[in-house]
């Protein structure tokens, strides 16, 4: 796959796309062949694969931290469902299908987090007051 770059686009986005497909394209066939008494579990679970490539292009475009969160809630979500579907009670993945979908979608976990890092930091020099992000009352917390 190549990465087509434009000045809209950021390449730290990109990158991590390209990472969390590769995920997708992993899990998803393991997906489709469950068990029709787990269709809406699975049908839940398959919407919710491709709700975070759109968040991180949003994120990419406006450049806010806030966006990158709502992303990573995303991938929380999806490692608790992993979860489930590994459960000894359901069983639509195996142990060892579920350790390796956790590895997959832990590369562009970390990849977000250093964008949060480094996006965070811009916002800060760009304040200019060298103050804390933090609101109002949460000093110290």
């Amino acid at each position: 796959m190549t990465i087509v770059r434009t000045d809209t686009l950021s390449s730290d986005a990109l990158a991590i796309v390209e990472k969390y497909e590769a995920f997708v394209r992993y899990l998803y066939p393991i997906l489709r062949c469950s068990p029709r008494r787990h269709s809406v579990l699975r049908d839940t679970v398959l919407e919710m694969l491709f709700t975070p490539i759109g968040g991180l292009y949003h994120a990419a475009r406006s450049r806010q931290v806030s966006r990158l969160h709502a992303v990573d809630a995303e991938f929380a979500t999806l490692r608790s469902y992993l979860r489930f579907l590994a459960a000894d009670t359901i069983r639509i993945i195996t142990p060892h299908q579920h350790r390796t979908a956790l590895a997959l979608l832990a590369e562009p976990g970390r990849m977000l987090g250093a964008w949060q890092k480094k996006l965070g930091r811009n916002v800060a020099v760009g304040n200019g007051s060298g103050a804390s992000l933090r609101p109002e009352g949460q000093v110290g917390k």
